[in-house]
């Protein structure tokens, strides 16, 4: 890529809410054990290092076997995610510190965050940052990662100034967007990639004020390794891996169903993918965000659904598409839901 059009690379929207710097007025009677305003807390048992503990829905999936897009991580210092058939040579002296958190119910995943180590030298430090959005759970108005790039050029902040436009670019000899903004008053640089796979806007974030670190990174970014269907308008599976429509959990591709009932929580969304065998069975099931015991429920309710098979040139094909159960907000398209009561 030429030297000054590397200079400014895709974006991908990251929003950071500052914490409040205001305190609470203390209540007047605090327990003086345990309970959420206990003034003497003595935890049973110590937080795992490098653990952030979160209660609520969770990711899961039907079987450990078959990859999910969390399911990344680094080994002998690359980055390798099975789902998504990527992996990256991590550069030298930046690693991965913590891991990402589960998915979000619009279907926002944090593959990887990366940062220099102590060993790093240079004028100024970055991060590197992929991401993944779901596109069947997006709540934008984008149908494909390209789409979604306009988006986000086109509602930037006013304190945020584009440095080039959404432009096509190759990176690792896969077709990328290219697309990038800085701030002004931080002097900081945002540069993104985004490419789309199995249905996912797949984004590569690089953030730093040094230019010239930015350059580097996307030049090293040619070491890594995607699937032939990476594109910003395509990446719709196929081959060795199910093919990914959306909405196909429609009535007419339906012949059988089993509404899940939900005798606990009802009222947050339950967002879920499944892949449909050639023979219309539902073969897995991975939750983006669910109560243990909301998945239980529609597992044991979609093991009794039954699709009409899904054909490409004749020929019976494996489908993964996307279902919303719950009563989560509406999405602004038109995604298959399945509201229970």
């Amino acid at each position: 890529m030429h030297s000054g059009f590397i200079r400014l690379t895709i974006i991908l929207a990251v929003f950071v809410t500052p914490l409040s710097s205001g305190q609470a007025a203390k209540p007047s009677n605090v327990p003086k054990n345990g309970g959420d305003f206990s003034n003497s807390i003595k935890p049973g048992a110590a937080v795992p290092k490098g653990v952030i503990l979160v209660k609520g829905a969770w990711s899961s999936a039907s079987d450990s076997v078959t990859p999910v897009p969390e399911g990344g991580n680094i080994a002998n210092n690359i980055f390798s995610d099975p789902y998504f058939g990527m992996s990256y040579p991590v550069p030298p002296d930046w690693a991965e510190k913590y891991k990402g958190p589960p998915p979000s119910d619009s279907g926002r995943y944090v593959l990887t965050a990366l940062n220099p180590t102590a060993t790093f030298k240079g004028p100024a430090r970055g991060t590197i940052l992929i991401t993944a959005q779901d596109m069947f759970f997006t709540p934008l108005p984008a149908a494909n990662s390209l789409e979604l790039v306009n988006y986000s050029k086109d509602h930037l902040q006013a304190d945020y100034k584009v440095e080039m436009p959404p432009t096509p670019t190759k990176i690792a000899d896969r077709s990328f967007t290219f697309f990038a903004y800085w701030s002004p008053a931080a002097e900081l640089h945002w540069y993104v990639l985004s490419t789309e796979i199995r249905c996912h806007a797949v984004d590569i974030v690089l953030t730093s004020r040094d230019t010239k670190l930015l350059e580097n990174l996307i030049l090293d970014l040619n070491k890594m390794k995607l699937p032939a269907e990476a594109s910003p308008t395509a990446g719709m599976g196929g081959g060795d891996i199910p093919v990914c429509i959306k909405d196909y959990a429609s009535d007419q591709n339906v012949a059988a169903r089993v509404d899940p009932v939900f005798t606990e929580r009802r009222f947050n969304p339950v967002p879920v993918r499944i892949i449909i065998d050639k023979e219309g069975k539902v073969k897995h099931i991975h939750f983006l965000s669910a109560f243990p015991d909301q998945a239980k429920v529609i597992t044991d309710a979609l093991g009794q659904w039954k699709f009409k098979p899904y054909r490409r040139n004749g020929q019976p094909v494996e489908v993964e598409t996307g279902l919303m159960f719950g009563r989560g907000p509406r999405l602004g398209t038109s995604t298959a839901t399945a509201t229970t009561e």
